[in-house]
């Protein structure tokens, strides 16, 4: 007789991945991790577990480069010498009828 495969639960492949167990389930649920389903709980066989954790490891960035000196991003604020414009509101609609 031969052995049953070893069935991983949610709460296994959550801690071994750093993510929350809801996450694993909504994962599981939306059929992007793969996983079965029996007896009406999520559980995922050794080689499901090894296909997750290829599918989700992230490739170590490369160092970024480096950046010049002077910033081309605009500021945030808005220039103080510029018009201001007024805004006035409209009617609502529900007062127009």
């Amino acid at each position: 007789m031969s052995a049953l495969p070893r069935l991983h639960t949610p709460e296994e492949v959550a801690e071994a991945l750093g993510v929350s167990v809801w996450w694993v389930k909504d994962q599981a649920r939306r059929r992007l991790i793969p996983a079965s389903k029996p007896a009406g709980a999520w559980r995922f066989t050794t080689a499901q577990y090894a296909e997750i954790l290829t599918a989700v490891e992230q490739p170590v960035a490369t160092p970024a480069l480096p950046r010049s000196t002077r910033s081309t991003a605009r500021p945030y604020y808005a220039d103080s010498t510029a018009p201001v414009a007024q805004l006035t509101p409209r009617t609502p609609r529900r007062r127009a009828a």
